[in-house]
């Protein structure tokens, strides 16, 4: 009897040392919110699933912190993007000492590459929404081979986001289509949108190249000016990530609307209008279409004077104001 007795003992001591064990959750870093939210997506409460750069954040020019090291030491997996994006990550894990499975996302779609630098490519391949297949179907494969118990769940789940995403892409491809064949032309800060241009039809011109860690050039506003004037374009677009200033003086030196703001490089937090890949992706299609579609309104001169320009008027009235002023002293003596 007290031996049957400790042996239920030790099998209850069993199963309290395996069952936290067998419930932990999979440990999955993505790099990018994007990346993050897909997962999220088709992992669901399986899967616990943190971001290296925070939402809003630049993944271009982005600074890992000691607690980035932290997070990634504790990962099972890393979702990257990998094309050149997150130049930052490899000494990230090398700092960190992880050794976790390291998944490239972005296997299987045919990059972009760039026309002057070699070997060097877009990296921007979500922003088209039949690439958002490939990148969920590489997540789906890698969580089911760390967690091949629960693969009926990831493989549902998966399966919903895709239908989804596919009727997300007929959306876009419609919703483009409405605007005039001559306006469809995207001014944006950045070149993030090359391979949604390519799927959708529509002409994409920036202020700088496919990383914002760049200088503006003269070259590149004199050219924008130009397709400006040239296409008749209504609007211009700044993005969620980029300090608006150039685009804003772009607009306003053209005397043109700003149409709205684009998220390119990362979702937006809970109260914007883009949450998630999905949301980011219809946002920027309704928002590119409705500004797009509107006959051109250039803005009079005095909506788009910048503070500098009055301040150039102010000053210049003091000085009339001033020479009137010595005038009327001198004819009065």
């Amino acid at each position: 009897m007290l031996r049957k007795y400790n042996l239920l003992i030790i099998a209850a001591v069993l199963l309290l040392v395996t069952v936290p064990a067998l419930s932990q959750k999979l440990k999955v870093v993505a790099t990018a919110s994007m990346i993050a939210d897909m997962a999220k997506q088709i992992g669901g409460d399986l899967i616990e699933v943190q971001c290296v750069v925070p939402i809003g954040g630049d993944p271009h020019i982005y600074e890992p912190t000691p607690g980035d090291a932290h997070m990634i030491a504790k990962a099972d997996m890393i979702l990257r993007n990998g094309l050149t994006f997150e130049g930052w990550l490899s000494e990230l894990i090398e700092n960190s000492g992880s050794k976790a499975k390291n998944v490239l996302v972005t296997q299987g779609i045919k990059a972009i590459e760039s026309l002057i630098y070699e070997n060097a490519t877009d990296p921007h391949a979500w922003m088209d929404a039949n690439n958002g297949l490939i990148y969920i179907k590489n997540i789906k494969e890698a969580l089911i081979e760390a967690d091949p118990g629960h693969r009926l769940q990831y493989e549902e789940q998966h399966d919903q986001y895709a239908k989804k995403l596919m009727e997300l892409d007929r959306y876009i491809i419609d919703k483009i289509k409405s605007i005039p064949e001559s306006k469809r032309i995207l001014i944006t800060s950045h070149d993030a949108f090359q391979y949604y241009g390519k799927r959708y039809g529509i002409r994409l011109e920036s202020v700088l190249g496919t990383s914002t860690d760049a200088e503006v050039q003269t070259a590149d506003i004199v050219r924008l000016n130009r397709v400006i004037k040239e296409s008749g374009i209504p609007a211009l677009f700044v993005e969620s990530t980029i300090n608006p200033k150039v685009l804003e003086q772009l607009a306003a030196d053209n005397h043109l609307q700003i149409g709205g703001k684009l998220y390119a490089d990362s979702i937006g937090d809970k109260g914007s209008p883009a949450p998630s890949y999905y949301d980011m992706l219809k946002h920027n299609t309704d928002v590119i279409a409705n500004a797009l579609s509107q006959p051109t309104q250039y803005i009079s001169q005095k909506e788009t004077s910048s503070p500098y320009s009055v301040l150039i008027y102010i000053f210049i009235g003091l000085i009339m104001l001033i020479s009137l002023v010595f005038l009327i002293i001198k004819f009065n003596r």
